[in-house]
Protein backbone atom coordinates (compact mmCIF):
# COMPACT_ATOMS: atom_id res chain seq x y z
CA UNK A 1 0.00 0.00 0.00
CA UNK A 2 0.98 3.47 -0.98
CA UNK A 3 0.26 6.51 0.56
CA UNK A 4 0.28 10.45 -0.63
CA UNK A 5 -0.38 13.03 1.70
CA UNK A 6 -1.50 16.39 0.45
CA UNK A 7 -0.84 19.64 2.51
CA UNK A 8 -0.50 23.15 1.61
CA UNK A 9 2.70 23.05 3.99
CA UNK A 10 5.32 21.18 5.27
CA UNK A 11 5.55 22.61 8.72
CA UNK A 12 3.87 25.74 8.54
CA UNK A 13 1.03 25.54 11.05
CA UNK A 14 -0.37 23.11 13.20
CA UNK A 15 -1.97 21.50 10.55
CA UNK A 16 0.84 21.31 8.81
CA UNK A 17 3.24 19.83 11.46
CA UNK A 18 0.50 16.91 12.61
CA UNK A 19 0.27 15.99 8.21
CA UNK A 20 4.35 15.55 8.30
CA UNK A 21 4.14 13.78 12.14
CA UNK A 22 1.87 11.64 10.52
CA UNK A 23 4.27 11.13 7.32
CA UNK A 24 6.91 9.87 9.66
CA UNK A 25 4.74 7.64 11.87
CA UNK A 26 3.56 6.15 8.93
CA UNK A 27 7.09 5.34 7.71
CA UNK A 28 8.02 4.08 11.33
CA UNK A 29 5.12 1.66 11.12
CA UNK A 30 6.16 0.11 7.36
CA UNK A 31 3.63 1.85 5.46
CA UNK A 32 5.57 3.46 1.92
CA UNK A 33 4.16 7.21 2.48
CA UNK A 34 5.35 10.29 0.64
CA UNK A 35 4.15 13.74 1.05
CA UNK A 36 3.50 16.71 -1.28
CA UNK A 37 2.88 20.50 -0.68
CA UNK A 38 2.48 23.71 -2.47
CA UNK A 39 5.65 24.69 -4.49
CA UNK A 40 5.34 25.89 -7.62
CA UNK A 41 5.16 29.47 -8.27
CA UNK A 42 6.14 31.43 -5.51
CA UNK A 43 6.07 35.13 -4.76
CA UNK A 44 7.87 36.61 -1.78
CA UNK A 45 6.03 33.46 0.07
CA UNK A 46 2.86 33.17 -1.83
CA UNK A 47 1.80 31.26 -4.66
CA UNK A 48 0.16 32.54 -7.95
CA UNK A 49 -3.03 30.83 -7.20
CA UNK A 50 -3.15 31.98 -3.98
CA UNK A 51 -2.95 35.85 -5.03
CA UNK A 52 -5.80 34.80 -7.43
CA UNK A 53 -8.06 33.51 -4.89
CA UNK A 54 -7.30 36.60 -2.45
CA UNK A 55 -8.37 38.83 -5.60
CA UNK A 56 -11.53 36.84 -6.13
CA UNK A 57 -12.48 37.08 -2.55
CA UNK A 58 -11.16 40.96 -2.68
CA UNK A 59 -13.77 41.13 -5.59
CA UNK A 60 -16.76 39.30 -4.01
CA UNK A 61 -15.95 42.04 -0.95
CA UNK A 62 -16.03 44.59 -3.34
CA UNK A 63 -12.51 45.79 -2.89
CA UNK A 64 -12.79 45.68 1.33
CA UNK A 65 -9.95 44.04 3.06
CA UNK A 66 -12.15 42.56 5.55
CA UNK A 67 -11.59 38.76 6.88
CA UNK A 68 -9.41 38.53 3.54
CA UNK A 69 -7.36 35.68 5.29
CA UNK A 70 -10.17 33.87 7.33
CA UNK A 71 -12.29 31.97 4.05
CA UNK A 72 -10.92 30.08 1.25
CA UNK A 73 -13.02 29.38 -1.85
CA UNK A 74 -10.58 26.74 -4.12
CA UNK A 75 -10.71 28.61 -6.72
CA UNK A 76 -7.19 27.86 -8.27
CA UNK A 77 -4.57 25.00 -7.29
CA UNK A 78 -1.78 23.02 -9.00
CA UNK A 79 -2.97 19.93 -10.46
CA UNK A 80 -0.94 16.86 -8.25
CA UNK A 81 -2.51 14.22 -10.17
CA UNK A 82 -0.13 14.82 -12.89
CA UNK A 83 2.60 14.03 -9.74
CA UNK A 84 4.62 10.55 -10.09
CA UNK A 85 3.74 10.10 -6.47
CA UNK A 86 0.13 10.40 -6.77
CA UNK A 87 -0.23 8.06 -9.94
CA UNK A 88 1.46 5.62 -7.67
CA UNK A 89 -0.16 6.17 -4.64
CA UNK A 90 -3.33 3.57 -3.49
CA UNK A 91 -4.65 5.81 -0.67
CA UNK A 92 -4.84 9.93 -1.39
CA UNK A 93 -4.72 11.68 2.02
CA UNK A 94 -5.87 14.93 2.05
CA UNK A 95 -5.00 17.73 5.30
CA UNK A 96 -5.27 21.41 5.41
CA UNK A 97 -5.32 21.87 1.50
CA UNK A 98 -5.99 25.78 1.02
CA UNK A 99 -4.60 29.07 -0.06
CA UNK A 100 -4.13 27.78 -3.53
CA UNK A 101 -3.03 24.48 -3.08
CA UNK A 102 -5.82 22.63 -4.17
CA UNK A 103 -8.77 23.82 -6.58
CA UNK A 104 -12.48 22.04 -6.76
CA UNK A 105 -11.54 20.99 -9.86
CA UNK A 106 -8.55 18.94 -8.65
CA UNK A 107 -10.65 17.39 -6.09
CA UNK A 108 -13.29 16.46 -8.22
CA UNK A 109 -10.46 14.47 -10.35
CA UNK A 110 -9.20 12.62 -7.07
CA UNK A 111 -12.38 11.71 -5.81
CA UNK A 112 -13.76 10.45 -9.50
CA UNK A 113 -9.97 8.94 -9.31
CA UNK A 114 -11.25 5.59 -7.39
CA UNK A 115 -8.43 5.78 -5.07
CA UNK A 116 -8.88 5.77 -1.44
CA UNK A 117 -9.52 8.75 0.23
CA UNK A 118 -8.96 10.05 3.28
CA UNK A 119 -9.48 13.77 4.32
CA UNK A 120 -8.20 14.83 8.00
CA UNK A 121 -10.15 18.13 9.03
CA UNK A 122 -8.00 20.19 10.84
CA UNK A 123 -10.55 23.36 11.26
CA UNK A 124 -14.05 23.81 10.07
CA UNK A 125 -13.37 24.22 6.37
CA UNK A 126 -14.75 20.83 5.30
CA UNK A 127 -18.08 21.78 6.81
CA UNK A 128 -18.66 24.98 5.84
CA UNK A 129 -19.26 26.78 2.60
CA UNK A 130 -15.70 29.16 2.71
CA UNK A 131 -15.03 30.01 6.97
CA UNK A 132 -12.75 28.11 8.94
CA UNK A 133 -14.43 29.22 12.13
CA UNK A 134 -17.43 29.57 12.34
CA UNK A 135 -17.75 31.52 15.44
CA UNK A 136 -21.04 30.80 16.51
CA UNK A 137 -23.00 30.54 13.23
CA UNK A 138 -25.12 27.90 12.57
CA UNK A 139 -26.27 28.46 9.12
CA UNK A 140 -23.67 25.48 8.11
CA UNK A 141 -25.83 23.10 9.39
CA UNK A 142 -28.73 23.66 6.85
CA UNK A 143 -26.83 25.15 3.88
CA UNK A 144 -24.69 28.60 3.97
CA UNK A 145 -25.41 32.23 2.52
CA UNK A 146 -25.90 35.51 3.91
CA UNK A 147 -22.50 35.17 5.15
CA UNK A 148 -21.04 37.19 8.16
CA UNK A 149 -17.94 36.76 6.84
CA UNK A 150 -18.72 38.97 3.47
CA UNK A 151 -19.51 42.73 3.70
CA UNK A 152 -22.52 42.58 1.21
CA UNK A 153 -23.95 39.04 2.20
CA UNK A 154 -27.24 37.60 0.50
CA UNK A 155 -28.25 34.10 0.44
CA UNK A 156 -26.87 33.37 -3.07
CA UNK A 157 -23.52 34.80 -2.20
CA UNK A 158 -20.12 33.68 -2.07
CA UNK A 159 -20.50 31.54 0.71
CA UNK A 160 -23.29 29.50 -0.93
CA UNK A 161 -21.74 29.44 -4.00
CA UNK A 162 -18.89 27.34 -2.84
CA UNK A 163 -20.87 25.37 -0.13
CA UNK A 164 -23.03 23.75 -3.35
CA UNK A 165 -19.33 23.18 -4.76
CA UNK A 166 -18.74 20.51 -1.25
CA UNK A 167 -22.25 19.36 -2.21
CA UNK A 168 -21.52 18.11 -5.68
CA UNK A 169 -17.90 16.76 -4.17
CA UNK A 170 -19.24 14.64 -1.41
CA UNK A 171 -22.25 13.42 -3.32
CA UNK A 172 -20.22 9.78 -4.48
CA UNK A 173 -19.95 9.30 -0.83
CA UNK A 174 -16.37 7.94 -1.16
CA UNK A 175 -14.55 10.12 1.40
CA UNK A 176 -13.61 8.92 4.73
CA UNK A 177 -13.56 11.94 6.80
CA UNK A 178 -11.41 12.60 9.88
CA UNK A 179 -11.51 15.10 12.63
CA UNK A 180 -8.41 14.83 15.06
CA UNK A 181 -11.10 15.62 18.06
CA UNK A 182 -14.08 13.77 19.07
CA UNK A 183 -15.40 17.46 19.18
CA UNK A 184 -14.94 18.55 15.74
CA UNK A 185 -16.44 14.89 14.91
CA UNK A 186 -19.44 16.54 16.79
CA UNK A 187 -19.29 19.69 15.19
CA UNK A 188 -18.85 18.24 11.66
CA UNK A 189 -21.72 15.54 12.07
CA UNK A 190 -24.29 18.73 12.89
CA UNK A 191 -23.18 20.36 8.73
CA UNK A 192 -25.55 19.18 6.18
CA UNK A 193 -22.63 18.34 3.89
CA UNK A 194 -20.94 15.77 6.38
CA UNK A 195 -24.25 14.69 7.98
CA UNK A 196 -24.66 11.02 5.99
CA UNK A 197 -20.79 10.76 5.20
CA UNK A 198 -18.20 8.43 6.88
CA UNK A 199 -16.71 10.83 10.11
CA UNK A 200 -14.23 8.84 12.13
CA UNK A 201 -12.17 10.38 14.81
CA UNK A 202 -8.26 10.06 14.51
CA UNK A 203 -5.78 12.19 17.19
CA UNK A 204 -2.83 13.55 15.94
CA UNK A 205 0.34 11.82 16.86
CA UNK A 206 3.98 12.50 18.47
CA UNK A 207 7.44 11.24 18.59
CA UNK A 208 7.40 10.46 21.94
CA UNK A 209 10.81 9.39 21.65
CA UNK A 210 11.81 12.80 20.39
CA UNK A 211 9.53 14.92 22.78
CA UNK A 212 10.39 13.71 26.16
CA UNK A 213 11.05 14.60 29.81
CA UNK A 214 14.61 15.98 30.62
CA UNK A 215 16.04 17.10 33.65
CA UNK A 216 14.40 20.40 34.90
CA UNK A 217 17.41 22.56 36.20
CA UNK A 218 19.76 21.23 33.28
CA UNK A 219 17.30 22.91 31.17
CA UNK A 220 17.00 25.92 33.12
CA UNK A 221 20.32 26.05 32.88
CA UNK A 222 20.90 25.92 29.43
CA UNK A 223 17.78 28.44 28.14
CA UNK A 224 19.44 31.10 31.18
CA UNK A 225 16.35 30.60 33.66
CA UNK A 226 15.46 31.08 36.65
CA UNK A 227 16.05 27.68 39.27
CA UNK A 228 13.81 29.14 41.97
CA UNK A 229 10.88 30.28 40.37
CA UNK A 230 7.41 28.55 39.45
CA UNK A 231 7.79 29.13 35.82
CA UNK A 232 4.64 28.71 33.66
CA UNK A 233 4.91 28.50 29.74
CA UNK A 234 2.59 30.28 27.03
CA UNK A 235 3.44 29.61 23.49
CA UNK A 236 1.59 31.66 20.55
CA UNK A 237 2.90 32.78 16.92
CA UNK A 238 1.38 36.22 17.96
CA UNK A 239 0.60 36.51 21.57
CA UNK A 240 -1.75 39.97 20.44
CA UNK A 241 -3.67 37.59 18.87
CA UNK A 242 -7.09 37.52 20.96
CA UNK A 243 -7.65 34.30 20.83
CA UNK A 244 -4.71 32.80 22.53
CA UNK A 245 -6.22 34.45 25.21
CA UNK A 246 -3.22 36.24 27.11
CA UNK A 247 -5.29 38.82 28.51
CA UNK A 248 -7.34 36.29 30.56
CA UNK A 249 -4.17 34.39 31.78
CA UNK A 250 -2.30 37.89 32.88
CA UNK A 251 -5.66 38.14 34.99
CA UNK A 252 -5.14 34.71 36.26
CA UNK A 253 -1.64 35.62 37.79
CA UNK A 254 -2.43 38.82 38.57
CA UNK A 255 -5.12 37.13 40.89
CA UNK A 256 -2.50 34.76 42.75
CA UNK A 257 -0.28 37.55 43.71
CA UNK A 258 2.59 34.72 43.85
CA UNK A 259 5.96 36.36 43.44
CA UNK A 260 7.65 33.11 43.14
CA UNK A 261 5.80 32.68 39.66
CA UNK A 262 7.59 34.11 36.91
CA UNK A 263 5.99 33.61 32.70
CA UNK A 264 8.28 32.22 29.66
CA UNK A 265 6.55 33.07 26.27
CA UNK A 266 7.97 31.42 23.55
CA UNK A 267 6.60 32.72 19.87
CA UNK A 268 6.17 36.15 19.71
CA UNK A 269 7.37 39.21 21.76
CA UNK A 270 5.98 39.83 24.77
CA UNK A 271 4.75 43.18 22.90
CA UNK A 272 3.55 44.95 26.04
CA UNK A 273 2.50 41.71 28.04
CA UNK A 274 5.14 43.04 31.04
CA UNK A 275 2.55 45.83 30.99
CA UNK A 276 -0.12 43.64 31.53
CA UNK A 277 1.63 41.72 34.99
CA UNK A 278 3.85 44.41 35.75
CA UNK A 279 4.79 42.17 39.20
CA UNK A 280 5.85 39.11 37.38
CA UNK A 281 8.99 38.43 36.08
CA UNK A 282 8.55 37.28 32.25
CA UNK A 283 11.33 35.83 29.86
CA UNK A 284 10.58 35.73 26.51
CA UNK A 285 12.35 33.42 24.30
CA UNK A 286 11.16 34.02 21.22
CA UNK A 287 10.78 31.54 17.85
CA UNK A 288 12.50 28.96 18.60
CA UNK A 289 11.99 25.41 15.91
CA UNK A 290 14.23 23.34 17.13
CA UNK A 291 12.68 19.90 18.34
CA UNK A 292 15.58 19.33 20.52
CA UNK A 293 15.47 23.21 22.28
CA UNK A 294 11.96 23.09 22.54
CA UNK A 295 12.05 20.02 24.75
CA UNK A 296 14.49 21.17 26.79
CA UNK A 297 11.62 24.70 27.45
CA UNK A 298 8.74 22.34 28.36
CA UNK A 299 10.68 20.33 30.47
CA UNK A 300 12.07 24.08 32.08
CA UNK A 301 8.61 24.86 33.08
CA UNK A 302 6.37 23.75 36.45
CA UNK A 303 3.17 24.25 33.94
CA UNK A 304 2.14 24.82 30.33
CA UNK A 305 -0.98 27.22 29.82
CA UNK A 306 -3.21 27.55 27.00
CA UNK A 307 -6.08 29.90 27.67
CA UNK A 308 -7.08 29.67 23.98
CA UNK A 309 -10.73 30.67 22.76
CA UNK A 310 -10.82 28.39 20.28
CA UNK A 311 -9.20 25.12 19.47
CA UNK A 312 -9.26 21.87 17.88
CA UNK A 313 -6.60 19.21 19.15
CA UNK A 314 -3.21 21.57 19.97
CA UNK A 315 -0.15 20.11 19.40
CA UNK A 316 1.52 22.63 21.76
CA UNK A 317 -0.45 20.59 24.59
CA UNK A 318 0.43 17.61 23.09
CA UNK A 319 4.37 18.41 23.33
CA UNK A 320 4.03 19.68 26.73
CA UNK A 321 2.57 16.52 27.94
CA UNK A 322 4.81 13.91 26.40
CA UNK A 323 7.65 16.27 28.15
CA UNK A 324 6.05 15.30 31.42
CA UNK A 325 4.52 19.00 31.46
CA UNK A 326 1.16 19.09 33.22
CA UNK A 327 -1.35 21.24 31.16
CA UNK A 328 -4.19 24.51 32.11
CA UNK A 329 -6.57 25.12 29.33
CA UNK A 330 -9.96 25.99 29.18
CA UNK A 331 -12.69 23.45 28.77
CA UNK A 332 -13.10 24.33 24.94
CA UNK A 333 -12.46 22.44 21.41
CA UNK A 334 -10.71 18.99 22.02
CA UNK A 335 -8.64 20.44 25.01
CA UNK A 336 -10.66 18.67 27.63
CA UNK A 337 -10.17 15.30 25.56
CA UNK A 338 -6.10 15.92 26.00
CA UNK A 339 -6.20 16.91 29.83
CA UNK A 340 -7.74 14.89 32.06
CA UNK A 341 -9.00 17.11 35.11
CA UNK A 342 -7.10 17.46 38.15
CA UNK A 343 -5.40 13.96 37.41
CA UNK A 344 -3.07 15.12 34.37
CA UNK A 345 -3.91 18.83 34.52
CA UNK A 346 -6.86 21.18 34.96
CA UNK A 347 -9.26 22.27 32.58
CA UNK A 348 -10.62 25.57 33.68
CA UNK A 349 -13.94 26.79 32.86
CA UNK A 350 -14.44 28.68 29.72
CA UNK A 351 -13.48 32.54 30.02
CA UNK A 352 -13.17 32.26 33.63
CA UNK A 353 -10.12 33.90 35.14
CA UNK A 354 -10.61 32.94 38.42
CA UNK A 355 -11.28 29.41 37.61
CA UNK A 356 -7.46 29.35 35.44
CA UNK A 357 -5.77 30.95 38.51
CA UNK A 358 -7.30 28.16 40.60
CA UNK A 359 -5.64 25.44 38.18
CA UNK A 360 -2.41 27.13 38.25
CA UNK A 361 -2.42 26.30 41.57
CA UNK A 362 -3.57 23.22 41.56
CA UNK A 363 -1.49 21.99 38.72
CA UNK A 364 1.59 23.47 40.64
CA UNK A 365 0.48 21.92 44.08
CA UNK A 366 0.34 18.79 42.11
CA UNK A 367 3.15 18.98 39.72
CA UNK A 368 4.91 15.78 40.41
CA UNK A 369 1.76 13.53 39.82
CA UNK A 370 0.35 14.98 37.33
CA UNK A 371 3.33 15.33 35.33
CA UNK A 372 3.70 11.60 35.65
CA UNK A 373 0.09 10.81 34.24
CA UNK A 374 0.35 13.07 31.21
CA UNK A 375 3.38 11.48 29.77
CA UNK A 376 1.56 8.10 30.37
CA UNK A 377 -1.94 9.21 28.35
CA UNK A 378 0.62 10.66 25.13
CA UNK A 379 2.64 7.29 25.26
CA UNK A 380 -0.99 5.58 25.26
CA UNK A 381 -3.11 7.28 23.14
CA UNK A 382 -0.92 9.60 20.92
CA UNK A 383 1.89 8.15 19.78
CA UNK A 384 2.79 7.74 16.57
CA UNK A 385 2.42 3.29 16.33
CA UNK A 386 -0.83 4.61 18.11
CA UNK A 387 -2.17 6.76 15.72
CA UNK A 388 -0.72 5.16 12.71
CA UNK A 389 -2.29 1.77 13.19
CA UNK A 390 -5.62 3.48 13.21
CA UNK A 391 -5.16 5.20 10.23
CA UNK A 392 -3.68 1.90 8.61
CA UNK A 393 -7.16 0.18 9.48
CA UNK A 394 -8.72 3.13 7.63
CA UNK A 395 -6.76 2.91 4.59
CA UNK A 396 -7.30 -0.65 4.24
CA UNK A 397 -11.11 0.03 4.06
CA UNK A 398 -12.77 -0.27 0.57
CA UNK A 399 -14.45 2.96 -0.62
CA UNK A 400 -18.26 2.98 -0.22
Amino acid sequence: MKVLILSTYATAGGAAIAASRLKEALQKNGVETSMAVSCKGWIRGKTWAFVKERLAILLANRGRRDNLYAIDIALTGEDVTKLKEYKEADVIHLHWVNQGFLSFNILQKIVNSGKRIVWTMHDAWTTTGICHLTLGCEAYQAQCGNCKYLTHPHPNDLSHTVWEKKRRLYARHNITFVTCSRWLKAEALKSSLLAQQDVRCVPNPIDTARYAPHDKTACRDALHLPTDKKLLLFVAQSVNNPNKGMAYLADAIQRIHDNSIALVMLGGRDNGIKDLIPDTEVYALGYIRDAETICKVYSAADAFVLPSLSENLPNTIMEAMSCGTPCVGFDIGGIPEMIDHKQNGYVARYRDTADLAQGLIDTLNNNAAYSTHCREKVVREYSENAVAEKYINIYSMHNV
